[in-house]
């Protein structure tokens, strides 16, 4: 992914109105994330942790939306993420939630990592807890393209 300025994120949201756009927490250390190696931007908001944002680069351009993290369960459990598919086990994978725009009651929900490091953990630059990567024969080439399919699907739904 190619770096993105605070202001690029904050036109690309679909799902918020210009004001919450004006308003959320974008990251400060933009310029350090590892973007070479991101296939998605994604972060939680430090002030309000039931809030998620995700920004891709798509065939329409950037293309941003706001994600609610539902409350988790304390059973410690395994889980797999939607986009990565990456196993986490406890609270290592959430159900985040986005509202369709234009429509206050409609939302689509997917299982993601947590932290949003999906594209991390298939390149091997974040560690995994053992058992955390199922053993595929693809190459990093196809699960970075699975990742991305996926993601275009859950940004797709968003938007219907």
């Amino acid at each position: 992914m190619l770096p993105v300025s605070e202001t690029a994120i904050r036109a690309c949201l679909v799902n918020c109105t210009k004001g919450e756009a004006k308003r959320l927490a974008v990251p400060r250390d933009l310029a350090d994330r590892p973007w070479p190696h991101l296939d998605f931007l994604g972060w939680r908001d430090p002030a309000a942790r039931e809030r998620a944002y995700l920004v891709a680069e798509t065939p329409d351009g950037l293309v941003g939306v706001a994600l609610r993290v539902a409350p988790q369960s304390t059973q410690v459990r395994r889980g797999m993420c939607s986009l990565c598919l990456t196993t986490h086990p406890g609270t290592g994978v959430s159900l985040m939630t986005a509202r369709k725009p234009r429509e206050s009651t409609s939302s689509v929900g997917t299982y993601i990592c947590t932290d949003l490091a999906c594209s991390l953990y298939l390149r091997g630059k974040k560690p995994l807890e053992p058992g955390g990567r199922v053993h595929e024969t693809l190459t990093l080439a196809e699960k970075i393209d699975r990742t991305t399919t996926n993601l275009a699907g859950f940004l797709n739904r968003v938007r219907e």
